[in-house]
């Protein structure tokens, strides 16, 4: 599975795509909180943008097609995750896992992760416990939604200072 899977950085061209990808994979969690309006659904094309020059967004392809993606931006130590996507026709795959896996060994200098989802998301909670995410903290947002704030720790040695991936002003070169 993974040998068909290639792994690049986003470039302003995905925007579209990657947008539309957002829409569609978070339509499941529209339904599960019963709420259309949810920021993933409603924000323009141009945050997706926003996200791609100014954070990292990571793309996964198959075959040369949009799989997924994940949205990271660095502050400090700590590595915000966001907007991991899949197609709904290609969930169960491993496609989620095998992106937060690269997102994370592609952000070295990175001690720790995080990430949020909705307290229903029993999908996604799984899937980062899976990969070693403990919840830290629940906010509620309003009745019937709370977020839960989940972060993987990296112990000091597993790190290596200096790399520029979460930095938006020096890219690495693509995936071959």
């Amino acid at each position: 599975m993974r040998e068909d899977m290639r792994f690049k950085r986003a470039e302003e061209c995905d925007a579209k795509d990657i947008h539309a990808l957002q829409r569609a994979a978070f339509l499941e969690e529209a339904r599960l909180y019963d709420d259309c309006n949810l920021p993933p659904l409603v924000e323009p094309e141009s945050a997706t943008l926003l996200a791609i020059r100014e954070g990292y967004v990571l793309k996964a392809l198959r075959g040369g097609r949009l799989a997924g993606a994940v949205r990271a931006k660095m502050a400090d130590e700590i590595c915000h995750v966001g907007r991991l996507v899949v197609w709904p026709q290609l969930h169960g795959q491993g496609i989620g896992t095998m992106l937060m896996e690269e997102l994370e060994a592609r952000h070295p200098e990175a001690g720790r992760f995080e990430i949020f989802t909705g307290h229903k998301s029993a999908r996604a909670i799984h899937l980062y416990e899976k990969l070693g995410y403990r919840a830290f903290k629940t906010k509620p947002v309003r009745e019937g939604l709370a977020l839960v704030f989940m972060e993987k720790v990296r112990e000091p040695s597993s790190r290596s200072a200096g790399s520029p991936c979460g930095s938006p002003s020096r890219r690495p070169s693509p995936s071959p």
